[in-house]
Parts: structure tokens; sequence; C-alpha cells
């Protein structure tokens, strides 16, 4: 592994503490399982699809949390490149801008630089997947009614930050020879929620032809 790679899973590097999965449970066994699939190097397609016998709420509940460490990783490589002069606007390329809302702070959507829509984002999905009633972590616990649609909402915001690295930043990336790590976890998570229907595919539009050519 070359040293800039190496910095891509620089603990120092990531955006946000990693949430984890506690040892004992279904869903550390869960997170276990999918890395193994995905380590074994079997085919990403395959190694999103559901277990039988699984609930779909824990295989979901997992992949969003791995998808929100990965990708707080990979834009805390290059958030220092990612500036109000450089971004000043939440973006992925002219044809697409991506607006804040929270209905907290920002009640309408609100453009925003690059680099604060991402930071509103990172603490508005750490405060969901850190709440117990939405993501509980006791065995028994159920899950919330509307947890699949506010998963979808998550995985939804969380492809804006790939759109962005991918068409601001991915010379950094390039730079740094982390090209294949970032283009893997993209077909991850791209293959998972197009597997399991969280995305609609008008959303995915801005990357289709990166997908294509990666």
């Amino acid at each position: 592994m070359s040293i800039a790679l190496k910095q891509v899973f620089n603990k120092d590097k990531t955006f946000r503490p990693k949430r984890k999965f506690e040892p004992g449970t279904q869903r550390f066994e869960l997170h276990k399982r999918a890395q193994a699939s995905l380590n074994s190097g079997v085919d990403l397609k395959a190694a999103v699809q559901l277990p039988s016998g699984e609930d779909q709420n824990d295989w979901v509940a997992v992949h969003v949390v791995d998808f929100f460490n990965r990708i707080n990783l990979i834009y805390g490589t290059i958030c220092e490149f990612c500036t109000e002069r450089t971004c000043p606007v939440m973006s992925g390329g002219p044809k697409y801008e991506y607006r804040w809302q929270d209905d907290l702070k920002y009640k309408k959507p609100t453009a925003l630089p690059a680099p604060q829509y991402m930071n509103l984002l990172m603490d508005w999905i750490e405060v969901q997947i850190n709440n117990e009633d939405i993501f509980p972590t006791c065995v028994g616990v159920p899950f919330p009614r509307n947890f699949l649609q506010i998963c979808k909402k998550i995985l939804c915001r969380l492809f804006r930050v790939f759109v962005h690295v991918y068409i601001h930043h991915f010379d950094r990336v390039i730079v740094m020879g982390a090209e294949a790590h970032v283009n893997t976890c993209y077909k991850h998570f791209y293959y998972f929620v197009t597997e399991m229907n969280l995305i609609d595919r008008k959303e995915l539009e801005p990357l289709v032809s990166t997908f294509l050519c990666h």
C-alpha cells in the first residue's frame, strides 16, 4: 500500500468519529459477514443481497452506518481542498446543485458552500444513527415504522458526497493513489441502494457515466 493511500485509512483524517457495532449483537455479526464477503473478493452485486433468513431493516442499518463511516473517511481525505473559495456552492457540476434543509435552522432549501453543507450533513446523519429510537442497538427493540424512509433520505444525501467528490475533487483522489478504493466504495454503495431500492434512479443520474467509466 502506498504512503498516499494509507492516508485514506488514517483515522486522523476521518471527518467524524466512526460509529461501531457492539460485539455479540446480531448487527455486529451481520457487519462481520458483510465485510467478510467484501474481503473475499466476492462479486459486489452478490455481496449486497439480503442474506437468507435475515431481517431487511438490520441489513439496511448495518450498511447505512458502514457507508456513513466510509464516505466520512473519503471526504476527510479531500476536505482541506474543499473550501468556501473553491466550492462556494454544494454542487455536482453545472447541472446539479444541492440545497440544505433540516427543518430546524434551515426550514427551506438553502444554497450553501460545499464544506458547510458537508458539516451539516454529517452532523445530521450522526444524530440519526446515534438515536436509539431510530437505530436501536438492544436485542428485541423494534425499528420505527418509517425506518426505511429515514434510511432512504440518509443514503440519498450521502450519495451527494460522492457526486461532489467525483466531479470536483477526483483529481486529488488520483494524486493520493486512492482512486481504486473510492471507486470500489462507490460501486458497493451503488449496487446496495439499487438492489434494495433505496434511492430513486433519477437521483443517481449525476454519476451514471462515472459509474460506467470506472
